[in-house]
């Protein structure tokens, strides 16, 4: 199939695009820095120059790849983790899964794309039902209140993605990445690592919060199949072992060489990181990936964070 991948320079944009490319199909890739085309080209993609969130950008330039499937997976959620950044990051971010989203779409449908394959994640499933939620499962419906515009940009992406009727509309919640290119991983820029490096990453509370984890290829693999074998609808995409944050973050420091976490009660990174913060690594609840597993016939390399946190980091 001819796939254009809108971010296809991002962490696991690079993966998909090389994947795709062995498994034979023809990919274009968008992105909107001259720099990266070069090793858009390497990977096998033909570089296309869109901006997302300029709809006249993104017609033309899904009119002229003239794609039959559109792999969404535009973030902005790169480079150093300050908190001033982190917000700046999450506010684009917020901005290309709902504006960013509904004009791939508007392209996809002028240009009759039968597959449509976008990026949500599972931080935010709700809060109620046990540490572990299905495909069934909900976006939380009332996050806090300085999480409220990310969590209701996730939950736009979702609803407007399946909710397609002239082509196949799959959402693709995934696990926390982690790997070569992400924040988690052996980079000495690698965002999150670095925090963990210098303590600034630390057991809020309990450490209660349930995470599901994936490795990068893993995740990509798991998009491969979506776009091969999806049907309509969400699929959960994370290793077998969801965690509590007081058991895999100290795991993850000692992996990186690290120190262990600090503990910072609740109230007291309320105040520093917001409410937002302290729900996730409290609440948050873990996901199920058994449907997806089944439905597409995907297993992970690393079916858990213990082993792929040692072998798969670099």
């Amino acid at each position: 199939m001819k796939i254009l991948i809108a971010g296809a320079s991002g962490a696991i944009g690079r993966h998909l695009v090389t994947q795709l490319v062995a498994g034979g199909h023809e990919v274009v890739g968008t992105t909107r820095a001259g720099a990266k085309a070069d090793a858009l080209r390497a990977l096998g993609a033909e570089p296309a120059f869109v901006d997302a969130l300029d709809p006249d950008s993104v017609a033309d330039g899904v009119a002229k790849a003239e794609p039959e499937v559109i792999v969404h997976q535009l973030t902005a959620l790169t480079g150093p983790a300050h908190i001033r950044r982190v917000k700046r990051m999450a506010a684009a971010t917020n901005r290309l899964r709902t504006e960013g989203t509904d004009h791939l779409l508007a392209a996809a449908r002028a240009v009759g794309v039968h597959t449509f394959v976008a990026q949500s994640n599972s931080l935010w499933m709700e809060r109620t039902g046990g540490p572990v939620a299905s495909e069934d499962g909900r976006i939380e419906p009332n996050p806090p209140a300085d999480a409220e515009k990310a969590v209701a940009a996730l939950r736009h992406l979702e609803d407007v993605v399946t909710g397609i009727t002239w082509a196949d509309g799959v959402a693709l919640r995934y696990g926390g990445f982690y790997g070569p290119g992400t924040g988690f991983s052996t980079a000495p820029d690698a965002a999150m690592a670095v925090q963990i490096r210098k303590r600034k990453f630390p057991i809020v509370g309990d450490g209660g919060g349930v995470w599901s984890f994936v490795h990068i290829a893993d995740a990509a693999s798991a998009t491969v199949a979506a776009i091969e074998r999806g049907k309509p609808g969400i699929y959960h995409v994370a290793d077998d072992e969801p965690a509590q944050v007081r058991d895999w973050l100290p795991y993850l420091a000692r992996a990186l060489g690290a120190k262990p976490p600090r503990r910072v009660p609740a109230w007291s990174a309320r105040l520093l990181a917001g409410k937002g913060t302290v729900n996730m690594m409290t609440q948050a609840r873990g996901i199920s990936s058994e449907n997806t597993k089944r439905e597409l016939d995907w297993t992970p390399r690393f079916l858990s964070w213990r082993i792929g946190f040692i072998e798969g980091l670099s």
